[in-house]
């Protein structure tokens, strides 16, 4: 739980904007906030929280049962706030007393992955099929963390700022529904972090400029006609079809991309078929694009159907 301290204060000390410069005030306050939030009976409560939430894991859109549970704290803490928001998320509101200021928010993600937890621990998954193997549970733990600091200390607070629980970060797009719910439409800036098992604990890490890549998904699934592993001339075989578009994809990147930009093409899955000896009538594959831009993330998605329908093309099968 060490590990969450230095998170937790690094966004606070920027958040109370009436300290402008690194003087005695700022050290006074960061020395505040470590020690508050360092303090053995708050360590006590963000472990808890912590395992609860682990515990229990949900997956995205489902996040019910996390919800409730932050909206409890979120009570008992006398933080208001609007639910739901982008249907299982919520977004709570501390405003300063310390004068005007900007509206900021904090954001953490709350789903969790289809994945079994294969460790056994005391506080493992108690949910078949289900954990927050991505830190999601770490992630809204803190931003509670940070409702407490805040709201404790929300008299020098100079503007306000906003707690967005958001759900469905794991490739369900919540944090799209949240904006498109207007839930934010008048904050100035938005702060967020993940947690990282390639740090040492109590590091916090960036860097200017882009920090992560947009990403889309793809899905394709090639129809062809159904034969006898013997007779391949008699059918269309779609396995081979596929097979080809899944190697023609990986030029996107080799061939097609700037060397000094980052861009990646992954086909993550691909399925057709039941025997041995029968050529299916269909194959599935699927993947995501990434890309530090949003051009190049654009042209990613344009080739990757170009690439899928021009190699169909040279095998007479279809794609949908």
């Amino acid at each position: 739980m060490a590990s969450f301290t230095p998170k937790l204060v690094l966004f606070l000390l920027l958040l109370f904007s009436h300290h402008t410069t690194l003087s005695s005030s700022t050290s006074t306050l960061r020395d505040d906030l470590l020690g508050a939030a360092r303090a053995p009976s708050f360590a006590s409560w963000l472990r808890g929280l912590r395992r609860r939430i682990h515990q229990h894991p949900e997956l995205a859109f489902q996040e019910h049962r996390t919800s409730e549970l932050v909206r409890a704290e979120l009570d008992a803490l006398g933080v208001s706030y609007v639910w739901p928001v982008a249907r299982t998320g919520g977004v709570a509101t501390i405003a300063g007393g310390g004068g005007v200021g900007p509206v900021v928010a904090l954001r953490a993600d709350m789903d969790a992955l289809p994945l079994q937890e294969l460790v056994d621990w005391e506080y493992k998954s108690l949910e078949t099929g289900k954990m927050h193997a991505c830190g999601h549970d770490a992630h809204v733990t803190m931003l509670l963390g940070a409702a407490k600091l805040l709201q404790y200390r929300k008299k020098d607070l100079k503007g306000t700022v906003k707690l967005v629980f958001q759900p469905a970060e794991e490739s369900y797009g919540g944090a799209y529904y949240i904006l498109k719910e207007g839930a934010l439409d008048d904050v100035e800036a938005i702060f967020g972090l993940h947690v990282s098992p390639h740090l040492p604990v109590g590091v916090v890490a960036s860097r200017p400029g882009p920090f992560l890549a947009a990403s889309a998904r793809f899905s394709a699934t090639v129809a062809g006609k159904a034969g006898h592993a013997g007779g391949p001339h008699d059918a269309v075989d779609p396995i081979v079809a596929a097979s080809s578009t899944v190697l023609g994809l990986q030029q996107l990147v080799a061939r097609e991309t700037d060397p000094l930009e980052a861009a990646v093409v992954s086909v993550t899955l691909l399925r057709g078929g039941d025997g041995d000896n029968v050529i299916p009538e269909s194959a599935t594959f699927g993947g995501t694009v990434r890309s530090m831009t949003d051009e190049g993330l654009s042209y990613l998605m344009k080739r990757v159907k170009e690439v899928v329908r021009g190699t169909n093309l040279n095998f007479s099968v279809s794609n949908n």
